[in-house]
């Protein structure tokens, strides 16, 4: 691997692990046991490495938020969901600690709002697809609600099972996937509530 993506690799580690505000380019340096020079050779500071490690979470977030125009159901929407959340895993330090990360790099603040933004229309989308297929029994301003907690959940899912658990793993992962489906629940035909209840039982 080349030592650029080594650095921004092993950044977006100590990132998770230590809190973006926590971690210097001397740390990062010293993890890869490199020289200073070297990493300023790639990048010249961190807010660099940041940027970069947020293009590539935009990136990934944003294939997944392109919902395809087609008829879904209960189990696309869960695998979603899903999706979802392994990539707020994977880039977990912009939202164990986002106010203050996105109040001191106002650059990425505005690219956020256009990811949250994007997580409001993909769950629009899919709603109002079930909707259509009267699976979701919902009026437009219940839709609408309903995607703005879907969102809101899912933004500070991380964060609030940090400050219960202290820690991550995949059942924090499979527990956040369930809270936001079980949002969806009260909208949902008795058949498709059972389906979402078996599946709960199997996930958790």
């Amino acid at each position: 691997m080349k030592t650029r993506d080594r650095i921004l690799h092993t950044t977006l580690e100590l990132f998770n692990e230590c809190g973006e505000p926590n971690v210097t380019t001397l740390q990062i340096a010293d993890e890869l046991d490199i020289s200073p020079g070297n990493l300023y050779y790639h990048f010249k500071n961190k807010t660099e490495i940041l940027s970069e490690l947020f293009e590539w979470y935009e990136k990934e977030i944003g294939e997944i938020l392109d919902v395809p125009e087609t008829s879904l159901d209960i189990e696309d929407q869960w695998l979603f969901l899903h999706l979802v959340f392994e990539v707020i895993a994977r880039y977990r330090f912009l939202y164990q600690d986002l106010v203050n990360v996105m109040s001191r790099h106002e650059r990425l603040a505005g690219k956020f709002k256009r990811v949250i933004a994007k997580k409001t229309n993909a769950s629009r989308q899919i709603c109002q697809n079930l909707a259509q297929q009267g699976v979701l029994k919902a009026t437009p301003k219940e839709v609408d609600a309903l995607c703005k907690s879907i969102v809101l959940t899912a933004t500070y899912w991380i964060s609030f099972s940090t400050v219960i658990d202290g820690e991550q793993s995949d059942d924090t992962l499979n527990q956040g996937v369930y809270q936001v489906m079980t949002l969806v629940l009260p909208y949902l035909r008795e058949e498709e509530r059972a389906i979402l209840r078996e599946m709960g039982e199997a996930y958790l």
